[in-house]
């Protein structure tokens, strides 16, 4: 999880210093670029190749696109707001699985759960504050960019029951490439990267795999009660680095807010294991 908290930061500092040259859909081509090169060589090291597999392909391309543009609204989100908000707005993702989890996956949306979105869904107000800050388009996009998170996790929940890693991941580049291409080039022209702009490219393209490639890991490895609070560690991380390098205020009403969606999550999740080892 340390590993997870380190790539993501540095994927969100490494986001907002390409904002200056390029353009969302152009950081997620590039981005995409790299993610097939990696997963092409550690499926081939590992002998995982196998798995690509074009049998639910209508399902890869569905939680891709969701993926895709919850993504670029994150890009853009850390570009205009101060980077605790975005992530704050990220950890809602939860709320709106548990949401939607009845219709897709067959999963009750019992009391218990009804109770976390609720909660959950107070955090995202006190961060939000309708009303008393104006609703910028940036803190729209980033939590918009939850919801396709969530598109996205219900659709990966879906697919592990069939494919295996190496073949979602190949699909998760490879489709968001072809998005990419279509999107960035819609406008007839598309920027190339120069100088230290490959290198944050780079960082971007390896640090997306190399976060969710640990948080699988420490969640094959530990409980979700352990796995889950540590994630949410980000949110102190990056409050620190936006103040030190881009001169952002800690703000009080954002860790109130995601302290609520944190205890909705976690409470949800100490539950749904206390009902597993039931009889």
């Amino acid at each position: 999880m340390s590993g997870a908290i380190a790539a993501f930061s540095s994927m969100a500092v490494a986001g907002r210093e390409l904002g200056d040259a390029l353009d969302t859909f152009e950081i997620m081509t590039y981005r995409s670029a790299v993610g097939v090169a990696i997963v092409l060589a550690v499926g081939g090291l590992a002998g995982t190749l196998g798995d690509i597999r074009t049998r639910r392909l209508p399902l890869h391309l569905a939680r891709n696109l969701s993926h895709f543009v919850g993504q670029n609204l994150w890009f853009y989100a850390l570009t205009v707001i101060p980077f605790a908000q975005v992530f704050a707005f990220e950890f809602s993702t939860p709320i709106w699985v548990a949401l939607a989890a009845p219709f897709f996956l067959g999963e009750a949306l019992t009391r218990r759960r009804l109770a976390a979105v609720f909660v959950g869904f107070l955090g995202i107000l006190v961060v939000a504050r309708p009303g008393i800050v104006p609703i910028s388009g940036g803190v729209l996009a980033a939590a918009a960019s939850a919801l396709g998170f969530a598109g996205a996790a219900i659709a990966t929940k879906r697919l592990t029951r069939t494919e295996g890693i190496t073949g979602i991941m190949f699909w998760l580049t490879a489709t968001q490439l072809g998005f990419g291409l279509v999107t960035a080039l819609a406008d007839g022209r598309m920027a190339r990267p120069h100088g230290t702009d490959v290198l944050l490219l780079v960082v971007v393209g390896f640090a997306g795999l190399f976060a969710h490639f640990c948080i699988t890991r420490a969640l094959q490895i530990a409980p979700a009660v352990i796995v889950l609070p540590m994630d949410f560690m980000r949110l102190p991380i990056i409050t620190l680095v936006g103040a030190a390098f881009y001169g952002e205020p800690a703000d009080a009403a954002v860790f109130a807010g995601a302290a609520l969606i944190f205890a909705a999550n976690h409470a949800n999740i100490r539950a749904e294991r206390r009902a597993a080892r039931s009889p």
